[in-house]
């Protein structure tokens, strides 16, 4: 018995056509499920109370691990900063960080992050509202998912910045 060619060329489109279908469902779960898995949360929470002084900061943070080598992310950042009969302070903004990691256990880092700082003095009844840019260049020594560093503001202007000194030591935490 003889196949007749168009019915041959019908079976092996749908043959084919199926297994395409197939291949191309398995690779999206797999490429949905893998961008999770390298993805990190950490930031920090900061509270500081004393005598006619408060200040309250949150800042929560995200990572993408490219691979072993290198890191990116996002960051929100908010504090409350208040002087009894002085001053109260709203600093928020967003951050973009880069992480690499030449050995296991350093890891070098450039930030950069956009404040809105709105002061309100109180006794003599001034507002002062300003952006503040950081670029922060940091190095650290990382054990796990624990770094502990410093890092230095190329842009820290002594005069119009939220921070009171250009060098500052960290502790980054990403679970």
């Amino acid at each position: 018995m003889k196949i007749k060619p168009i019915l041959l060329l019908t079976i092996l489109f749908f043959l084919l056509k199926n297994s395409v279908v197939f291949s191309q469902n398995d690779n999206s779960k797999s490429t949905q499920n893998n961008f999770w898995k390298d993805v990190q949360f950490g930031g920090g929470l900061g509270l500081s109370i004393g005598n006619n002084f408060t200040n309250i900061a949150v800042a929560p943070s995200a990572i993408y691990n490219f691979n072993q080598y290198f890191s990116a992310g996002l960051g929100l950042q908010y504090s409350y900063l208040k002087q009894k009969n002085f001053f109260d302070a709203h600093t928020y903004g967003a951050s973009i960080i880069g992480l690499v990691n030449p050995i296991e256990e350093v890891q070098l880092s450039a930030e950069l992050e956009q404040l809105r700082v709105n002061v309100n003095y109180k006794d003599i009844n001034l507002k002062d509202n300003f952006w503040n840019t950081g670029l922060f260049l940091g190095v650290g020594y990382r054990t796990n998912n624990v770094t502990i560093g410093a890092r230095y503001n190329v842009l820290f202007d002594k005069d119009r910045n939220v921070y009171g000194d250009a060098f500052m030591p960290f502790v980054r935490v990403y679970f």
